[in-house]
């Protein structure tokens, strides 16, 4: 019998109250939002009250500021992910049932939906307030990877958007619909990549040490657009490569698509993930290496 690793009894909700004949729970989910916008708070206040980070010594904003900012991207995050879920995975779906795009709570978002409402709620917050685009940017992307790699350990606590069937060691049982589907791919064993891991390890962890070492060590801040272009290439390559391992959305498998390829051309394709993440990859490269063009390297 093939080894691998019981999926642990987590419930989703961490504690749950009734009021008024309500019921009202906190989330790992919701946790993970709030440690990481916590997180991403101080360090972004960090980053501003150390001048010498930045061109001529002086910040774009005023640490103060940054609540404000957040404000905007919360929001950016949460229109972002749902608009991007309904029209990348399931517009037709969606057109069908245009009441139910805004029922955020039966869950559906999209990371790279979420990713373009941040871009442009940064935008329209440094617009409005004077402030360099890129510098916000640089100062966003530095903050960001400790609230995807906690997203992601909520995802596996949640035990959803699990991996590929595998009959590796490491492999996880998850309950539910993955062991169903596992089982008629696998038989009697079945067994799954941790996918949600492995994008904490290589989105989160492995990313934001990443940026903090090129912030606070090699001064990267200096030269507006690299931290932009390390966080857009480094999230895109990542997600890029965990989509072999990670399992397709459910709307894009099929019998005769049985890898959930949303394009295939001679034998080969690429999923919904790889398609998105190219763009990002492009354009990380074109600004991590723009400023290296420009200036001194670091």
């Amino acid at each position: 019998m093939r080894a691998m690793i019981q999926f642990p009894d987590i419930s989703p909700e961490i504690f749950s109250i009734s009021l008024f004949g309500m019921e009202f729970a906190l989330r790992w989910y919701a946790l993970a939002y709030i440690i990481g916008i916590v997180i991403a708070w101080r360090l972004a206040i960090a980053a501003l009250k150390s001048p010498s980070l930045w061109p001529g010594q002086k910040a774009p904003m005023r640490p103060e500021q940054v609540e404000d900012l957040l404000t905007w991207i919360i929001l950016g995050v949460i229109l972002g992910g749902r608009l991007g879920f309904v029209l990348f995975y399931q517009p037709s779906y969606y057109l069908a049932h245009p009441g139910e795009i805004l029922r955020i709570w039966q869950g559906g978002m999209a990371f790279h939906g979420g990713l373009l409402g941040v871009i442009i709620a940064a935008w329209g917050y440094a617009q409005r307030h004077g402030i360099s685009k890129l510098q916000m940017a640089d100062l966003v992307a530095y903050t960001v990877p400790a609230g995807l790699m906690l997203g992601r350990l909520a995802n596996y606590i949640n035990a959803e958007l699990w991996g590929r069937p595998t009959d590796l060691p490491w492999g996880v049982a998850f309950p539910g619909q993955a062991a169903q589907d596992c089982g008629q791919a696998l038989g009697a064993i079945c067994a799954r990549h941790p996918s949600q891991l492995y994008e904490a390890a290589m989105e989160g962890l492995v990313l934001g040490l990443v940026l903090i070492w090129l912030t606070w060590r090699r001064q990267s801040l200096q030269h507006p657009g690299l931290n932009l272009g390390v966080f857009l290439a480094g999230y895109g390559l990542a997600r890029f490569t965990v989509e072999f391992f990670r399992q397709p959305d459910a709307q894009f498998v099929t019998p005769g698509n049985p890898l959930g390829l949303a394009w295939e051309m001679a034998g080969y394709g690429l999923t919904m993930g790889q398609i998105l993440s190219l763009p990002m990859i492009a354009l990380g490269l074109y600004f991590a290496l723009r400023p290296a063009k420009q200036k001194a390297a670091i």
